[in-house]
């Protein structure tokens, strides 16, 4: 984790998730735009109503030759964890061993609509990326769990992929700490960085040290020309609007701030100060499929809270703040009003705060 240094923030990675809400051609040309201007790693989201990720990420892996790509993130209840291994693994292939795998419980709201039971999630995601780790080390697997895999093994070349675990409450936090090679923690505030720090530290504690001392290994150097990072990394996965303007930021910020308001758990909301009932009246107003609405209802607070948005001294600032309590930031959705410029105004922000 981070101790705030200036020589540790230099270190820090840079990260982007790039939406597949417009063709992929155009998600690519965000990515090598990305990757000219210093970004480390981009990922693209999933979700059931955008484009295809990993036909993005082919698209994004065609365009770029250093960035490392992966999903950001999937989920193991849509698609099964065995095909999900060999979907990264694909893109592991055709980038050049740059790929890595960004796997969460998804959104509980969004498996509704899909009639999908979201059962068990710590556990689900946790043999998922197990599963998928023995089946790119060549092995044949039969899993009996939260999932069925009998014989499974994947027609391709062994790969090694870091496992990044999306994460927001305590327990899943405190296992990807444990088991996986990084946390993406959904959080863009300080407060909420340096609470979900503390649970990444107990998960650290009960560590396995051979699991260390093995990506430690597997990390030194470079493997077909891209670097390895550290053992265990956390990245702040925070919503990010960055413009001219404070006040088209503050704009554009409105979508993704009223889907993370109206998720956000009770203790969250008590952190910032924000009233239950506005939350409520967002959360209301989305499902109505009232989505003007709900944006309009979106306190300053609110903003405030989720969203890392404003002019690039602004965010700057807060990416300083956040760089305290973990290794990176994920420059997430919106980006901004304008997504190419949003890129390279988020690239400056994070090269003034880390000093790199």
């Amino acid at each position: 984790m981070s101790d705030g240094s200036n020589s540790r923030a230099a270190d820090a990675t840079w990260g982007i998730e790039l939406t597949p809400e417009h063709p992929p051609e155009r998600i690519a040309e965000l990515a090598a735009l990305a990757e000219d201007d210093g970004f480390d790693v981009a990922f693209a989201s999933s979700h059931y109503f955008n484009r295809d990720p990993f036909v993005t990420l082919a698209a994004m892996a065609d365009a770029t030759s250093e960035i490392r790509l992966g999903p950001g993130v999937v989920n193991p209840y849509e698609t099964h964890p065995v095909k999900l291994a060999a979907q990264t693994a694909t893109i592991d292939e055709v980038s050049g061993g740059r790929a890595v795998f960004g796997v969460g419980a998804g959104d509980r709201s969004a498996l509704s609509n899909l009639g999908v039971d979201r059962d068990r999630p710590l556990r689900r995601v946790l043999e998922t990326f197990d599963v998928a780790r023995d089946l790119w080390a060549g092995e044949t697997v039969t899993h009996e769990g939260t999932f069925t895999a009998r014989d499974a093994s994947l027609n391709l070349e062994p790969a090694d992929v870091p496992v990044y675990v999306g994460a927001q409450g305590p327990h899943m936090l405190r296992m990807s700490a444990k088991h996986a090679d990084g946390t993406l923690i959904n959080a863009s505030h300080p407060r909420d960085l340096e609470w979900a720090a503390d649970r990444i530290a107990e998960g650290l504690e009960e560590r396995p040290d051979e699991r260390d001392d093995q990506r430690s290994a597997d990390r030194t150097g470079e493997q077909n020309g891209v670097p390895r990072e550290s053992a265990f990394e956390a990245l702040a996965f925070a919503s990010v609007s960055v413009a001219g303007e404070e006040d088209a930021a503050r704009e554009a910020a409105r979508p993704p701030v009223a889907f993370i308001a109206a998720s956000a758990a009770e203790p969250v909301l008590e952190r910032h100060g924000i009233d239950r009932e506005a939350a409520g009246e967002v959360s209301d107003a989305l499902e109505r499929g009232e989505l003007g609405e709900a944006f309009d209802l979106v306190t300053p607070a609110m903003i405030d809270a989720f969203c890392i948005a404003g002019t690039t001294d602004t965010v700057a600032d807060r990416f300083e703040s956040a760089l305290e309590h973990v290794d990176g930031i994920v420059v997430g959705s919106p980006l901004g009003p304008d997504l190419e410029d949003a890129v390279s105004r988020a690239s400056e922000a994070l090269e003034r705060a880390t000093d790199r």
